[in-house]
């Protein structure tokens, strides 16, 4: 027992360092944020209190975390059997969680072009959320943000083979194949519900912008699960990805369905979303969703 409080110990400085670490991170992309918006965040949070802006903001740095989380899972090897474990190892290891979370700052970023270009394409997702206040356009690219922050840190978590370069390599593919998957989502989801996200959103309904971003947050945790953990070979890995994406775009839907069957059987999802714009309504379907996607990622 007072070995493992001494273990315990030694490892809490390790930690720390860490954890200051990431207070940096978050920093630096907050100013980063800063630097290439048009708008001053600051305003639009603090005096306009834009809760469009919050959510986006949010989002980002959630993103920008789960990142960072994904950098610092591995195999633990930390560790040195004596000492506090300041060692050339460890540097190196602090060093590749810091490179490694400003790539995720620069692709959270370059996810907002493919979330205003390619997935929520008929309109200005930037005038929605800033000038409009759009809180549903803001949910949205939170459940984006989320859900990138999360398949990014399934890629860069766990050891690959051979050097730091390969690993890169890696990640940057399934960052690719990921964000491919989302947009392929997306376009499902709108397929199967009888109401455009798109006009839905734009006309600030924003019970549909919270049950979209909750259904991305979602996929995202069963892409993270596909993803998790140490690179085995590409054929293996994309296989994985590929069943784990197809089960989750059923698996998602069927909750969907089943919401509308037993948990809420009394009124139709989708008219208390769309016409009813019950904001309630679209917090109980992503509690529901994330929660699926979570039995999935522990369950198997």
């Amino acid at each position: 027992m007072i070995e493992s409080i001494i273990d315990t110990l030694q490892a809490f400085p390790r930690g720390l360092v860490f954890v200051g670490l990431g207070l940096v991170v978050l920093l630096l992309a907050k100013l980063a944020r800063d630097v290439i918006t048009p708008y001053k965040i600051d305003q639009e949070v603090g005096e306009k209190q834009n809760l469009a802006v919050s959510l986006r903001l949010t989002g980002y740095l959630a993103g920008v975390i789960l990142v960072f989380l994904g950098a610092l899972y591995q195999s633990p090897t930390l560790v040195g059997p004596e000492g506090l474990g300041f060692d050339q190892a460890y540097g190196q290891e602090v060093l590749r969680v810091f490179i490694y979370s400003l790539a995720g700052i620069v692709a959270l970023n370059l996810v907002r072009l493919v979330m205003d270009r390619v997935i929520l394409y008929k309109f200005k997702l930037e005038a929605e959320v800033v000038q409009g206040q759009n809180v549903g356009a803001g949910a949205a690219e939170l459940g984006m943000y989320v859900a990138t922050g999360l398949m990014i840190a399934g890629a860069v978590s766990g050891d690959a083979a051979g050097t730091e370069l390969n690993a890169a390599l890696v990640a940057l593919a399934f960052f690719g194949l990921g964000l491919a998957l989302l947009v392929v989502f997306a376009l499902f989801y709108q397929v199967t519900t009888p109401y455009d996200i798109h006009s839905e959103i734009e006309g600030n309904n924003t019970a549909v912008g919270v049950a979209f971003g909750g259904n991305l947050v979602a996929i995202g945790l069963v892409t993270f699960k596909a993803l998790f953990g140490d690179f085995t070979g590409w054929g293996e890995s994309i296989a994985a990805f590929l069943i784990f994406g197809i089960i989750g775009f059923v698996l998602l839907y069927v909750m969907r369905f089943l919401i509308d069957l037993l948990l809420l059987p009394k009124f139709q999802v989708s008219q208390a979303l769309a016409s009813g714009r019950n904001v309630g309504v679209s917090v109980i379907e992503s509690g529901v969703v994330i929660s699926s996607a979570l039995i999935l990622f522990l369950a198997i």
